[in-house]
Formats: structure tokens, C-alpha cells, sequence
């Protein structure tokens, strides 16, 4: 049976090949020309002595044009900015203006309080600034990236790659460990972590013997701490920090304060800080002021009682 599928085989290409050699219509195989070289500059070919010498063909009198290199790139100017911010809920009689027309940027390597009565329009500025929420019109600029230019993927992978969380609530993963859960986001994204800054992130929030210990084990303060080092674990651009310390006592609260100022000074982050704490806004540089959807007062370092004073005016 092999043999008659082998004669069969051979008979069919035969006959192939027979068509392909009477087919009137071919067009015959084009002849190769032989390469000598490379031309020479002046648009003729080396001389045979000089190839064989192998010696480099004559420099022409005509200079030769080099480009001049391009301009360097950019740095943005801000690490974030919100221009003409309008956030609008509803429609006809029932719309409710959240924000309006609020403008405010940050410059890199700083921290921000942003303070303000409910209903102020602190969260929703946040959550704009964050790419959590789309304005009703405006633009927000990311490291120099319009976010409305992205849809909602590339939204989600700039916030995944540029900018740092820490909520309220803590949010992190019972059944990971400490270390887990601040490498979480590079875990999602399928990247490996960086041994030695996920050291220094957890030594920076005291945790580095407790690395392996699960959130039920730990003190409120210290999940805090833990939602901290993942919110820093990208190097992100900017970390919102949501009322941080609003679950937690004076002690737990003064010491995520003092790591939010660590991350500033040693670290070179930039943190946004939304809070009715006066103490926690107290240790921020800059200290915004939201009324009725308006910015209403944008402050250098402001003491207790000075914020408290115009949290009164407000």
C-alpha cells in the first residue's frame, strides 16, 4: 500500500512539473547581475585596485550634511494640574454643581491638604484629579498626560502606573501577607518587584519583621501603614491619601502622618491629602481651602490654629 501511495506521489508532482515547464504564459527567470561593491561618494564604483587593496574609495570635495539632533524632551512643569474643573450631577432644575471652574495644580516632590466643609467638593476634586471621575468640563494632566485623551483602558493602566491610593479604609487582602499586599499592584500588572525597594518600603513603614504576618495580625495603624507601601510600590507619580487616618487613634494617626512626610522628604513623592483632621493638614506644605465647589483660599504651611481659623470663614 506504501509503495502504490509513493508511485501515486510521484506521478502527480511529475505531471506538475510538466505543466510548470509547457505553461506558454511563464515568464522566464530573471538574469543576477553580480555585485562589485558599494558605489563610491562621488556617484561612481571603486576601482578594482583599491577593492582588491581593500582601501577606502576617495573622499569627495562635496561636505557631507549632518542633522543637527533633535530637541531634548520636557519635563512637565507640574506633577499634576486641573484646569477650569466642573463637575455637574443632573440635569435642568435638579443639577447640582459639585465643583465649579476650580483650576489648582502641584508641583512634584510636595504634599498637599486639600480641606473643606461636606458638601464642599473636596471627594469629587480628588476623584477628578485621581481619573476616578470624568469632569463635566475641564482637563486634568497627569505627568504631562491629558486624561482626556485616554479612553477607559489607558485610563485604568495610567492610574495603575502613575498614581498611589490610600482610602479610609484600608483594603487589603486577608488572606495575603503583609509583603503580598504591597506588591499587589505589580502582581496585577504581571511585573516583578524590585527586592530592594519593597525592603526599603517596608523598613520606611516599620514593617519589614512582620512581612510575612496576614492583616488580622496587625493594629489598624500598622494596615494603614501596609496600604501606604503599596500605594508607593509603583512609584507613582502622585498618592491621594482619602481621610487616612480617620479609623485611626492619635498615636496610629501621628505615625501614618510621619510616613506621609517620610515619603515627601525621603522619597520624593508627591501626596494629595483630602482630610477634616487640622492636625493632618497642618503637616502638609500647601493647604487648599474648597467652599460650595470653589476654591476659596490656597495657603503655604498653615498652623492648627490657623486652618481652624479659616475653616470658620468658610
Amino acid at each position: 500500500m506504501d509503495a502504490d501511495r509513493q508511485r501515486v506521489g510521484l506521478r502527480t508532482i511529475g505531471r506538475r512539473l510538466g505543466r510548470r515547464r509547457s505553461a506558454p504564459d511563464r515568464e522566464p527567470e530573471p538574469e543576477f547581475e553580480w555585485f562589485d561593491g558599494p558605489p563610491a561618494l562621488d556617484g561612481g564604483t571603486p576601482s578594482s585596485e583599491s577593492a582588491a587593496a581593500g582601501e577606502p574609495p576617495a573622499p569627495t570635495s562635496e561636505p557631507i550634511e549632518v542633522l543637527a539632533p533633535g530637541p531634548e524632551p520636557v519635563e512637565p512643569a507640574f506633577a499634576l494640574t486641573g484646569q477650569d474643573l466642573v463637575r455637574r450631577y443632573g440635569e435642568g432644575d435638579a443639577a447640582v454643581e459639585a465643583l465649579r471652574g476650580v483650576s489648582v495644580s502641584f508641583d512634584a516632590n510636595s504634599f498637599t491638604a486639600i480641606m473643606g466643609p461636606s458638601g464642599s467638593g473636596k471627594s469629587t476634586l480628588m476623584h477628578i484629579l485621581a481619573g476616578l471621575d470624568r469632569p463635566t468640563s475641564g482637563e486634568v494632566h497627569i505627568g504631562g498626560q491629558s486624561l482626556a485623551d485616554l479612553d477607559d483602558r489607558h485610563l485604568t493602566l495610567l492610574r495603575r502606573r502613575s498614581v498611589g491610593f490610600v482610602f479610609q479604609a484600608f483594603h487589603l487582602l486577608p488572606a495575603l501577607s503583609v509583603e503580598e499586599n504591597v506588591v499587589l499592584p505589580l502582581t496585577i500588572a504581571a511585573e516583578r518587584p524590585e527586592p530592594d525597594w519593597v525592603d526599603t518600603l517596608l523598613d520606611t513603614v516599620g514593617l519589614a519583621d512582620r512581612r510575612s504576618h496576614r492583616p488580622a495580625q496587625l493594629s489598624g495603624g500598622q494596615r494603614q501603614r501596609v496600604a501606604l507601601a503599596r500605594a508607593l510600590v509603583t512609584r507613582p507619580a502622585i498618592v491621594f491619601a482619602d481621610e487616612p487616618t480617620g479609623n485611626l487613634d492619635s498615636t496610629a494617626s501621628e505615625e501614618v502622618l510621619d510616613l506621609m512626610r517620610r515619603a515627601v522628604d525621603h522619597l520624593h513623592q508627591t501626596v494629595v491629602l483630602v482630610t477634616h483632621d487640622a492636625a493632618a493638614a497642618a503637616r502638609a506644605d500647601r493647604v487648599l481651602f474648597l467652599a460650595d465647589g470653589h476654591l476659596v483660599r490656597d495657603s503655604e504651611r498653615l498652623g492648627i490654629d490657623a486652618i481652624l481659623d479659616v475653616l470658620k470663614e468658610t
